[in-house]
C-alpha cells in the first residue's frame, strides 16, 4: 500500500501542538482554499469514534477517528470517499520542553488494483505534499505564536 509521510518540528510544547488539533475549527484552518472544504456533519472532536462528513470540491468524504492517545496520536480513516483505503495517523512527540514533532503518515489506495496504484501513487503523493506543506505552515504559525482557543 502506498504511504506518504511528512514531519514538522514546532517550537512549542507537545501539549500545545496537540491542543491545536483539538480545536473545533482546526480542520477548516488547516484546509487550503482550493479545493474548497465544507463540513457537512460532525460528531465529536478527534477522539476515537468521532465522525465527520465533508465535501471537498465535488467529492463527499466520510471519516471516522479510530484511535486516540492524548498528546501522542489520533487516527482518522475514510469510511466512504474517493479512495479504496485511507488511514491518516497524526503522531506527536515531545523533543524537549519547548519543541515537538508532528508526523503525518497517510496510507492510501486508489480503486483499480496494484497497477493503477503504482501509476497514480506518485501523483497522489505530489498533491499530499502540497496540501501538507500548507497544513504544516498553518500549524507552525498557530502553535509558535501560542494562539489557542
Amino acid at each position: 500500500m502506498p504511504v506518504f509521510i511528512k514531519e514538522l518540528i514546532v517550537h512549542a510544547p507537545v501539549e500545545r501542538l496537540f491542543a491545536f488539533h483539538e480545536r473545533p475549527d482546526a480542520l477548516e484552518l488547516l484546509s487550503p482554499a482550493f479545493p474548497p472544504l465544507k463540513v457537512l456533519r460532525r460528531t465529536g472532536g478527534i477522539q476515537q469514534g468521532a465522525e465527520v462528513d465533508l465535501r471537498i470540491g465535488p467529492v463527499t468524504w466520510h471519516a471516522r477517528h479510530t484511535a486516540f492517545e492524548q498528546n501522542r496520536l489520533f487516527v482518522d480513516e475514510q469510511i466512504q470517499g474517493p479512495f479504496r483505503r485511507w488511514v491518516h495517523r497524526h503522531e506527536f512527540e515531545a523533543i524537549d520542553a519547548g519543541r515537538s514533532k508532528l508526523t503525518d503518515r497517510v496510507e492510501f489506495e486508489v480503486p483499480g488494483g496494484a497497477t493503477i496504484n503504482a501509476i497514480i501513487a506518485p501523483f497522489v503523493r505530489l498533491g499530499l505534499g502540497r496540501m501538507f506543506a500548507h497544513r504544516h505552515e498553518v500549524t507552525r504559525r498557530y502553535c509558535e505564536a501560542g494562539r489557542q482557543r
